[in-house]
């Protein structure tokens, strides 16, 4: 499978929860991303390959002497179609996302944001649209509180998880899934075989079926 099957088979066919359940499978079984990490509203999907960002909170006095946000711009300039910026390192006291970047990122064909902490701009990023995840909203300014110390780069999550440069990232609203990249191609196509089987369940539930016996028939529940 080339990008673009993958990309609309996890938009339109799949779910987090059935991607989940295969990596388990394969021996993937630290993905997801932590809990608290959320769309901006409940309808928004993100798929696309990881342009991972490494944060750094800015210890008491470093402001005056750090360039502001660091990195950050050139991370977001180098943003490229279909990718997704994701970043990790940074406490929850500002937020790592907001309305300009939004629409730098359009302009740049992004496919989403997640990010490990805050955004803020909510009514402008809702009004554009764009799939957004994050721990929530708050309106403190990253300048002279944190920085991105490097991009394209292994970056790590508080529960373990770690993202490497062009894994698939994969949200929607049960959580955000880590797809290994050398692995995408096997994942989805037995996601989608699992997608299939389910549905053979349910329908063998409406039928009158029990679950018991169903999944005895199956193996799927």
């Amino acid at each position: 499978m080339d990008d673009r099957e993958i990309f609309a088979a996890l938009r339109d066919r799949l779910y987090t929860a059935v991607v989940g359940d295969v990596m388990d499978t394969l021996g993937f079984t630290r993905q997801f991303l932590p809990a608290d990490i959320r769309p901006l509203r409940d309808d928004m999907i993100v798929a696309g390959r990881a342009m991972t960002v490494q944060e750094a909170d800015l210890a008491l006095g470093e402001a005056e002497t750090a360039e502001a946000f660091g990195l950050m711009l050139k991370a977001l300039d180098d943003l490229k179609d279909g990718e997704v910026y994701i970043c990790a390192g940074a406490s929850p006291a500002y937020a790592l996302w907001g309305g300009l970047m939004t629409t730098r990122a359009m302009k740049l064909g992004a496919a989403g944001a997640v990010v490990g902490g805050c955004h803020r701009d909510t009514r402008e990023v809702l009004a554009l649209g764009f799939p957004v995840f994050s721990e929530g909203a708050y309106a403190q300014d990253q300048k002279n509180r944190g920085v991105v110390t490097g991009f394209r780069v292994p970056i790590a999550f508080p529960n373990g998880v770690r993202v490497m440069p062009g894994d698939i990232v994969f949200g929607d609203v049960d959580g955000v899934a880590i797809v290994p990249n050398d692995a995408a191609t096997e994942i989805v196509r037995l996601a989608l075989a699992k997608v299939d089987g389910e549905n053979l369940v349910r329908r063998m539930i409406e039928a009158g079926e029990t679950s018991a016996a169903a999944f005895a028939k199956t193996g799927i529940m």
